[in-house]
This record gives structure tokens, C-alpha cells and sequence, in this order.
């Protein structure tokens, strides 16, 4: 195993944007190895409240060992968009101060080559944040028929030359069972056409079938809706996404949720429609200095929006 140091992307920018409240209650939906929850706890008063959700083993146990540290932190291992499930198993019915989300893959993931997330090192084709539940990419590769595998390369990766791609995955799969993820980077970069300066030609791709794999995006569109309802009045939610599909489900939620109900102009309106959240800002980037320290930065973007009624 490879030694999987994390960087956390936007520490203090993260934890500043969403503690409102010393003594509040907030989730960390992706504790990863802890550094957004670590701060966060250490600017929190006796009465305040970490509740840190993630599916990856590795970083539940890494929450445990923080909750047998620190008595004002549960974890709790499952999805963030179970937030029912998460207050329950902390045992809260209060409003939620804040929502931390830091999306997509961690550090120790890609740098883990037997989680099977990296393209350029040698590992079983897994891609689950879970590795203990659901379809790997492996099963899911073996029996997609072509279609769908160029839709979720086109959908969940914006590759360009999806069919090309699943055309050449397919006739490989005939050949071989493909296993391995430097397979899978092989059969990718000798059927795409086009390769980026300074980009393997399987990012996308990889990307993609993770995203699917994980059902990431879906997670997110159910967890958004379920924010205006437990948050607090001027309760915040923070998102750091590193996808432009996650963004714009972000940045679409916000400006929805901050125009208010929209009715039809056919029905007559008798009350006033108010908004539920306000954005705080605008998008919000690293630093030049975070990114050249730390390379994976530079496609994070943090938006931050606050509950008004």
C-alpha cells in the first residue's frame, strides 16, 4: 500500500465559510482522513457537534479512532445523501448549523492502487468507495453492452469520443477479462484519438465510470433537496466540487433555492414566495500557492450558501 498522505484542498477557506455557531450541530458528508472535521472540531465549543459520513472503510475507521478522541464527534459510515440516517445514529433532532461536502476521490484512494480509482498505477479494476458493497468496475465493464458504456463515458465524463472508446473496450473485453486497471488505461489511451498536452487520455473515462460506478451524482441530487429542511436559520451549506457536472448540480440548487417557489404563470399566486438560501459570494478557488502545493487543487471550487427562512 502505498503511503496515502491527504491534503486537505481549502482547509481554512472550507471551515470559515461554514461555522456559524460554536455550540452548533454540523456534518462533514465526506470525512475522508478528517482534516475539514479536525479543524472544525477544534473551533467548536463543549456543546457543539460533528457528525462525519463517509462509505470508505479506511476513512470510517480513520472517524472511529477521532470519536474515541474527542466525545463531541460520531461516525457514521453510509452516504451522505442518508441524512435521516446519520442524525439518528447520532442521536440528534436538532437543525444542523452547517453542511460540509469536499466531493469526488481522495488522496489515499488514488494513491492506493488495489482501490483500482488511478490510471497510471497497476491495481484491480474496482472503483468503489466501498469496496464491500455494490457493482466494481470490473463486473460492470464485463456485461455493459457498448451503448451504455459510451453514454456514461459521454454523460459523467464529457468524453468526446465515447463510442470510439466503448467500441474498443468491448472488442478488448472478447479477447480477455479486463482486471486490471492498467488494462483498462492501455485499451483507453490506443483507441482515443485526441491526447491532451499535460492529460492522460484516460482521465476522462476513469472519471467517468467512477462517478457511475459510485453513483455520485445521484447521491448529491438526492441530498441537496433535504438541506433548506434541516438546516437553521442562517445555517450554512459548504460544497467543494472538483467535476463540472457536480458544480453546476450545486450552483443550479442555490440559485433555485434562492429565488424562491416557482409557480406557473397560469395560477394565481395568493402568498408570497420567499427565497430559502442566499449564496455567499461567489465561487470561491485555491490559491495560487495551494495548487502549486498541492497539484490536485486546481479543479476545486467551493460555493457557499446560507439559510434565510
Amino acid at each position: 500500500m502505498a503511503n496515502a498522505e491527504h491534503q486537505t484542498v481549502l482547509l481554512e477557506e472550507a471551515v470559515d465559510a461554514v461555522l456559524t455557531d460554536p455550540e452548533g450541530l454540523y456534518i462533514d458528508g465526506t470525512f475522508g482522513r478528517g482534516g475539514h472535521s479536525r479543524l472544525l472540531l477544534s473551533r467548536l465549543g463543549p456543546g457543539g457537534r460533528l457528525i462525519g459520513i463517509d462509505k470508505d472503510p479506511q476513512a470510517v475507521a480513520a472517524g472511529e479512532q477521532l470519536a474515541n478522541e474527542d466525545g463531541r464527534f460520531v461516525m457514521v459510515q453510509g452516504s451522505f445523501a442518508e441524512l435521516d440516517n446519520a442524525l439518528a445514529c447520532a442521536g440528534e433532532a436538532r437543525q444542523v448549523s452547517g453542511f460540509l461536502l469536499d466531493l469526488g476521490v481522495s488522496s489515499p484512494q488514488l494513491d492506493q492502487a488495489e482501490r483500482g480509482f488511478s490510471f497510471t498505477r497497476d491495481g484491480a479494476l474496482d472503483m468503489r468507495m466501498n469496496p464491500q458493497v455494490g457493482q466494481s468496475a470490473a463486473e460492470w465493464l464485463a456485461a455493459a453492452d457498448e451503448g451504455d458504456i459510451a453514454r456514461v463515458l459521454k454523460e459523467y465524463g464529457e468524453e468526446r469520443f465515447a463510442r470510439r472508446i466503448a467500441r474498443a473496450i468491448v472488442k478488448a473485453r472478447a479477447s480477455e477479462p479486463l482486471a486490471t486497471t492498467l488494462q483498462l488505461a492501455r485499451i483507453i489511451a490506443e483507441a482515443h484519438p485526441a491526447w491532451e498536452r499535460g492529460r492522460h487520455p484516460a482521465t476522462r473515462s476513469f472519471q467517468a465510470i467512477r462517478i457511475f460506478i459510485n453513483d455520485e451524482l445521484g447521491e448529491l441530487e438526492r441530498f441537496l433537496p433535504q438541506v433548506p429542511e434541516k438546516l437553521c436559520t442562517s445555517g450554512r451549506l459548504v460544497v467543494i466540487s472538483f467535476h463540472s457536472l457536480e458544480d453546476r448540480l450545486v450552483k443550479r440548487f442555490i440559485r433555485d433555492q434562492a429565488r424562491g417557489p416557482q409557480v406557473p404563470s397560469y395560477i394565481p399566486v395568493t402568498t408570497q414566495t420567499e427565497p430559502r438560501l442566499r449564496a455567499l459570494g461567489k465561487a470561491r478557488y485555491p490559491s495560487e500557492a495551494e495548487v502549486a502545493a498541492n497539484v490536485r487543487a486546481r479543479s476545486a471550487v467551493m460555493r457557499v450558501a446560507e439559510k434565510v427562512a
